[in-house]
């Protein structure tokens, strides 16, 4: 393992960034990092409830800066919330609604095979601004499969990048998996054959070089883990003490895999600090959406023939509804917190502003001081960066399976939601295009979303209904007839 990883730095040395170009003007020093976690449940930080596995070093991170409990992605599945992020629009807005997948069953599902790269990205305001920007883990926004002729994340306004197989470009690749062997036959960047579990160290390591050779500028990096994504693949040395812990094979590999890369984060955030980096880096951290719900979880047959517990899915929701593939709360109410030394406050838990990913873009361009693009979806939320508890905030919408095709649904059918959802204030409403299925919650008071309270709020139901059927109306990809 070791040798993998002094050759990965060495191969990714190039990753400095070049010095200031004598006709970029002077920019704001702050350096920005997001890290990204891949498939990561609201309660699966031991400071978001997890009673099991202890996150530390994450903890420690979240307890110098401000925490937040009511933080949303945008889609309960991977390349539209990493669109939403990157863009600060609403992702099926470029027609990306679910995972990109191969070209043909993109087209069956009204699916662009990539984000249009005309399209302005966070990376390339800060580009433009002066920043050295990089990209380094799971990208999943083109590329992969038989989709080799697609843009490279350079073309989105990061300098340098290091994907995984759902990209193209320089890449890490995992052994005996068909999907990276397909990357491979893409070409198109130089590649690292590694095992799963020594990814992000990998990535981890690369930002590092790049951030190393930053002198001449601010650095902006995506540090984007995909260990907590399934397959759960940690090293097998690393399973034993779960075993004492719990009796489900999958979960055993689960824990093992969050131990780890909450180690490898709080390596991350130690190596910044050597680096004399810390100080002035603001730190954005959340996942794309909630934990794992495939059928085969509770499938007995994939199970030993010694288990005789339980049948369910790794990962925690903090006792919230839903799972990945789900608008209920635990598909898309997410960790999140900002750090930034002397500028954000220490100790501060925020359970009453409502932020979403493409909050993100607005309000880091508002901290920066830096023009924020027309046209974005999401809202300046940087007060409540700064502490302060934001109450009046616009309607955040969600739209998931309600496109041409088919989309993925959770294993446990008591996660499948509506195909639509949109939370005001307090309250959120879940709704099938038809309008059947309607089911409104008052989620400050039922967060699990239990109480449906749709007869007895026909008024609030109606207006937020016809609200939310009119932006799902507004979208490109027509709804199905």
């Amino acid at each position: 393992m070791k040798q993998i990883l002094i050759l990965s730095i060495i191969f990714f040395l190039a990753y400095g960034c070049t010095q200031k170009d004598k006709n970029t003007k002077e920019v704001n020093k702050t350096n920005v990092a997001i890290i990204f976690i891949d498939d990561m449940g609201y309660g699966d930080l031991s400071c978001y409830g997890d009673s099991i596995v202890q996150t530390p070093n994450i903890d420690a991170l979240a307890s110098q800066g401000v925490r937040f409990t009511n933080f949303y992605v945008n889609s309960p599945i991977c390349s539209p919330s990493r669109v939403a992020l990157n863009t600060g629009t609403y992702p099926m807005r470029h027609k990306i609604h679910s995972y990109i997948a191969g070209s043909k069953e993109n087209e069956n599902r009204a699916m662009a095979n990539y984000l249009d790269p005309s399209v302005m990205t966070l990376a390339r305001t800060l580009q433009n601004s002066g920043y050295a920007t990089g990209h380094f883990g799971k990208w999943h926004m083109g590329g992969g499969r038989d989709l080799g002729d697609v843009p490279y994340p350079t073309d989105y306004g990061f300098d340098k990048s290091l994907v995984s197989f759902e990209g193209i470009g320089d890449r890490v690749l995992f052994p005996n998996d068909g999907l990276c062997k397909q990357s491979a036959e893409l070409g198109k960047g130089k590649i690292v054959w590694a095992p799963k579990h020594v990814s992000t160290s990998i990535y981890i390591d690369s930002a590092l070089t790049f951030i190393q050779n930053c002198d001449e500028k601010p650095f902006y990096i995506n540090l984007c883990p995909n260990d907590v994504h399934d397959p759960h693949l940690p090293e097998s040395s690393k399973v034993e003490k779960w075993k004492a812990v719990t009796d489900n094979p999958y979960e055993q590999k689960f824990f093992a895999v969050l131990e780890e890369l909450d180690k490898q984060i709080g390596r991350f955030i130690n190596e910044l600090d050597q680096m004399g980096k810390l100080e002035n880096t603001l730190i954005v951290f959340a996942s794309d959406n909630g934990p794992t719900d495939w059928p085969h979880y509770y499938n007995a047959k994939r199970y030993p023939d010694d288990y005789d517990g339980k049948l369910y899915a790794p990962g925690f929701t903090g006792g919230l509804s839903g799972r990945k593939w789900s608008l209920y709360e635990g598909g898309i109410r997410e960790p999140f917190f900002v750090y930034w030394k002397g500028h954000f406050p220490a100790g501060v838990v925020d359970d009453t502003s409502v932020l979403s990913a493409i909050d993100i873009f607005p309000s880091l361009c508002s901290v920066l001081g830096i023009k924020t693009p027309d046209n974005l979806d999401g809202t300046d939320k940087s007060q409540s960066f700064r502490g302060v508890k934001m109450e009046d905030t616009p309607a955040v919408m969600w739209e998931y399976a309600s496109n041409p095709g088919g989309s993925i649904l959770p294993g446990d059918k008591n996660n499948i939601s509506p195909n639509l959802a949109i939370r005001k204030g307090d309250w959120k409403l879940l709704v099938n295009v038809d309008g059947t299925e309607a089911q409104l919650y008052n989620i400050k008071t039922d967060p699990q979303e239990k109480v449906n309270r749709i007869d007895e709020e026909k008024e609030l139901a109606q207006e937020l209904q016809t609200q939310l059927l009119s932006w799902r109306n507004s979208m490109p990809v027509a709804i199905p007839q």
